[in-house]
Parts: C-alpha cells; structure tokens; sequence
C-alpha cells in the first residue's frame, strides 16, 4: 500500500470513512487531523482487511485501529448476553490501561453502548470475574490473565471477529509465544487480524505470514515526515558518578519531567533513594511493585506530582505521560530495539523530546553496536568532573579512595560515597 503523501496527511478525519457519531467522538477526543498510521489503516480496516503496520511508538496507533473497530461493532447486531467480538492482545498491564482506557474516551460518545474490558495479571482476578458478568464487546487483555479468565470460564472467544495485537515484538520479546499459540487455538479461524508493531523481528515476520491473509502493509518506520522528534544524546561518565551526573543534570537544566531507565529492579530503587536524599521527587517502577503502587507512581508521573521515574524495561512499553521531555539510558539497554522502545516515550504525538545515553568505559563498545544497529553516529560528549577514567587508570585507583598502603580514614571513605552518588 502506498505511504500517505503530502496530500494525505493534510487529510480531515471525514474523509477516511467514519461515522458521524466517530466524527464527533473523534472531535470530542481533541484529534485534529489524522496522523499518517491512522490515514494509511482506517480505511483499510473498514474494508475488511487485515493490516500489518510497522510504526514508531508514539504515532498513533490505538487511534488507527479503535476507530473502524468501533464503527464495525456498532454496525452489528448487538447480542444478549454480550459476546468478545474484538479481542486485542498486549504485552503490559500498563499497555492495556491506556489501549483500554483511550477507546472507553471514544466509545462514550456512541449512541450505542459497547462495553470494553480491560483484564491484565498482577491484580486479583475475581474483580475482572465479576466485572465480565453479562459479557463484553472488546475484551482488551495480556495473554496470561486472558487464558486464566477463559479457564475459568468467564470468558468465550469463539466469536472473536478482529484480532488486535499491539506491540507483537514486545509480545514474543516477552515469552508469550506459547500462550498466544494457546489462545489462537480458542479462537474461530474466521476473523480479521490486525498487528502493529514498532520493530518487526523475525518471530513476528513469521507469524504474520502465517496467520495474516492478504494484508495491507503499511511502513511508517522508514518515512522521515512520521519520525518521532527526538534529540538523540550521548554522554560519556564514569560509571561510578551516573547518579551525580543525572541529579546535576536534572537540576541544571530545570527538566520538569524524566523517565530514566535502569537495567535492574535493585538499581531503580537505590537510584530513586538517592535522589529523593538529594531532594528530587524520584520513585522506582519496575515489575516487583503492587499494581496498586505502580499505577498510582504512573498517576502521580502523569500529574506532574513527581519529577523523576526510575524504571526497568518492564516501562518501555505502555506509558505515555503527555509531552515527557526528556529520557534517559541510566543503564544502556540490552538490545538496539529495546533502545527504540526506550526512546519512544519522549517524542510522542508529534511532540518534540531528548533521549540521553550514559556511556561508560565498560559499556563503551554496546554503545557502538546500538549506534551501529540504529545508523546513529553521535558525538559522545563530556561534562567536566564526570569523565570516565581510562582502564589504566582504574586499574590502580585505590577503591576505597584512601592512600594507597594505608587504611582508609573516616574521611576517605565519606569521599568515596560521595563519589558514588
């Protein structure tokens, strides 16, 4: 399928084909125009078809496939009990609030009610039991709480018609292969598929070839006018100051809002604690954490009530706090796509954003493979008083920051915690 031109993109939403009553949900919603992914899939799900589209995080894509989905089921009878006719399947707890929650905002203005369910683990599962007493028409859902709700029984899918999976890397990145192999068994074989996706790695090649007929593709990956506006960075910083370098940073720059990225549940912790001692309002977010606090640390984030979240990967996707300015790779991710991922939850919505790297000594060359993977060259820039010492030097630096042959004072080692941030 051809990408949107110029043309296209200055396209209003009346002319893809959507109802009056979606025109005035979509107007209601504050849309102003159609984003290219949303130009490029409404019509095309409308007819019917299946969809594969590859688009950057940030660009649009609940709106692209919930609007036609939307239409489709007003456009059909409604049943008595209600049956999942539209079942959309995510790899996050926080994914599926937002995907859940944005069409429930589109949804309201429908003369007909649909009822939308939003079903994820880490949560007791009786409240979603109840709650799908009656049925739902949209059932959005992670696939371990989906097959423990269909277990149950609270849940039949032999009436699915569309099949929505957002963010598939992330999906298989994951380990929900096998579960997602089980709940394909449970739906009929006669269905529209619809998956996006912001990296397509050969897992999920595979799979759309497999299961997608005659799709419609849409690449919005490589189309520099849908590239996310984000200011790539990278600074180089001894590994032992990241946390002075950041707490400076922040404070220098007066950012209002960052999300920073750690490789580990331990270092999101002790990252927040040590920032919080710094007086910055700084909380951790990572998988350990109730659900309980780790929607009200994502509410707080969205508020404006706290500055700075420290989060581990299980962050890259399903978050999206309005105009975020600035992120940052405390630690570097473990792959080029988790990068991408990283990155995208600044520059959304054709907002404007800074993605910053940490580079140390040690992480130095999987700096050069990400630069590498994403076609980046980046000057690796250098803040004085936090430079990376060379190996040599690190070699015979004294760890505890006393002279060396001598036992480290009082003062040696207050120095040395000072050091470490």
């Amino acid at each position: 399928m051809p990408l949107p031109d110029a043309k296209h993109l200055s396209m209003p939403f009346s002319a893809l084909g959507l109802s009056p009553d979606l025109l005035r949900a979509v107007s209601a919603s504050g849309y102003l125009a159609p984003r290219p992914i949303q130009a490029a899939a409404i019509p095309a799900v409308l007819q019917g078809r299946d969809v594969l589209g590859a688009a950057p995080t940030g660009s649009g894509k609940t709106a692209a496939f919930a609007l036609p989905l939307l239409q489709q089921l007003q456009q059909a009878p409604g049943d008595k009990p209600r049956r999942v006719r539209a079942l959309i399947l995510v790899p996050t707890r926080e994914l599926s609030s937002q995907i859940g929650e944005a069409i429930r905002r589109l949804a309201k203005h429908l003369p007909r009610s649909l009822k939308v369910a939003i079903v994820f683990g880490g949560v007791s599962i009786n409240p979603q039991m109840m709650g799908l007493r009656g049925g739902a028409d949209i059932v959005v859902a992670t696939p371990g709480r989906l097959l423990d709700l269909t277990a149950h029984n609270a849940l039949v899918l032999s009436g699915v018609s569309v099949l929505v999976l957002d963010e598939a890397d992330r999906l298989f990145d994951l380990g929900f292969s096998d579960e997602f192999g089980r709940i394909l068994a449970l739906l009929p074989p006669q269905r529209q598929n619809l998956f996006f996706s912001a990296t397509f790695p050969p897992a999920v090649q595979a799979l759309a070839q497999t299961l997608l007929r005659d799709p419609v593709r849409i690449d919005m990956l490589s189309e520099p006018q849908d590239r996310p506006d984000i200011v790539q960075r990278a600074m180089a910083v001894d590994a032992r100051r990241r946390t002075q370098l950041l707490r400076h940073l922040i404070q220098e720059n007066a950012w209002t809002q960052v999300l920073v990225f750690v490789a580990t549940k331990h270092a999101a912790e002790i990252v927040a604690d040590k920032l919080r001692k710094a007086r910055i309002n700084a909380e951790p977010f990572h998988g350990a954490l109730s659900q309980g606090k780790r929607t009200q640390v994502l509410a707080d984030f969205k508020a404006s009530r706290l500055k700075v979240v420290i989060a581990t990967d299980v962050a890259a996707r399903g978050i999206d706090i309005a105009q975020l300015p600035v992120v940052v790779n405390y630690d570097l991710p473990r792959s080029a796509l988790d990068y991408i991922h990283r990155i995208g939850r600044t520059g959304r919505a054709g907002e404007s954003g800074v993605a910053l790297s940490f580079v140390s000594a040690d992480t130095e060359a999987h700096w050069r493979l990400i630069e590498k993977h994403q076609r980046l060259s980046l000057p690796c820039e250098h803040m004085a008083g936090f430079e990376p010492l060379p190996a040599a030097a690190r070699a015979i630096a004294p760890p505890t920051g006393g002279v060396k042959g001598k036992r480290p004072s009082k003062k040696d080692k207050l120095r040395e915690a000072a050091a470490r941030g």
